[in-house]
């Protein structure tokens, strides 16, 4: 089956220090796991309409959670931090939450 580019992208990153790496034209994203860098860079590229320089990946495994005697697991994710070109625009739904 194959992913769309609003499949990859799975949410925001909305942290203090995700909204500071802003300022260096990085945003930073939650994505599929199974996606790799060049498909992280097309569909940012499609969905916001900039013009993406770099992309870096993090993945991380799930913590282990207990509830009494009952033990799971959280999900493991993929983390993507996007860096734009200079002649890139930013991406709005962002910059709204700078203020």
């Amino acid at each position: 089956m194959k992913m769309t580019s609003y499949d990859i992208i799975r949410r925001p990153v909305v942290t203090e220090k995700s909204m500071t790496a802003m300022a260096d034209r990085k945003y930073t994203f939650i994505v599929d796991i199974k996606a790799n860098k060049s498909q992280i860079k097309r569909a940012v590229e499609e969905v916001f309409g900039v013009e993406v320089e770099e992309v870096k990946t993090i993945r991380y495994n799930g913590k282990p959670k207990r509830q009494g005697h009952h033990i799971g697991k959280r999900a493991d994710y993929k983390k993507a931090v996007v860096k734009l070109s200079e002649n890139s625009k930013g991406i709005e739904f962002f910059e709204g939450m700078m203020q």
